[in-house]
């Protein structure tokens, strides 16, 4: 029986949420297709139409994980006045995000580590991942008056604060990147620091 292209994006949902758990969870080669057919209840031959290889499965997980990640930082941040308030709420947010029960630290370093240096397609989403979200942080912390140099050592804490937490099992890293980021900031002395203001 055919399935419509609703029946179809709701299935591909379906899946997308059970990958998104059990390889977060457990890691992607720890996780065969049996495993994933049991997880998001669909038969291995709907799995297969929906993504021929594990490896897409694997790069439209990393796919959507970083579209609703971007999404849920600028959402968090929308509202925050004053802009260096924005800059110091990216560690608040990392502070909520830590104190999940399944925080298991970066996804897309975790996925690179298993299969990137010899994926090209799992490494390029990866460096795609990087690139996108150093921009976001370079761009809250310039618009708020910022040097770029400042904007590339808060992108730092930010990274060196995830995979600390990971390791540690601890949300503290966040507050102390956080406390890290304050004194940048307060050290700028850059021409455009008037911005920060806004």
């Amino acid at each position: 029986m055919s399935v419509g292209t609703a029946g179809q994006e709701a299935m591909r949902g379906q899946l997308l949420d059970a990958a998104e758990q059990v390889f977060y969870a457990r890691g992607i080669q720890a996780t065969n297709m049996s495993e994933l057919r049991t997880a998001a209840e669909l038969p291995l031959r709907r799995i297969y139409q929906l993504f021929p290889s594990k490896d897409d499965l694997v790069v439209a997980f990393l796919r959507r994980r970083h579209d609703r990640m971007m999404d849920a930082i600028e959402d968090y941040l929308a509202d925050i006045r004053p802009s260096q308030a924005r800059v110091l709420a990216i560690f608040d947010y990392l502070d909520e995000w830590f104190r999940e029960p399944d925080f298991r630290g970066c996804p897309w370093m975790n996925v690179y580590g298993e299969l990137g240096p010899t994926n090209p397609a799992v490494a390029a989403e990866v460096h795609h991942h990087q690139r996108a979200f150093r921009a976001l942080v370079t761009g809250i912390v310039t618009e708020a008056g910022y040097a770029p140099e400042v904007a590339n050592a808060i992108y730092l804490l930010v990274e060196g604060s995830v995979a600390t937490a990971q390791v540690q099992h601890t949300a503290a890293p966040a507050g102390e990147a956080r406390r890290g980021a304050e004194m940048l900031l307060a050290g700028d002395r850059s021409p455009a620091r008037p911005a920060a203001t806004r």
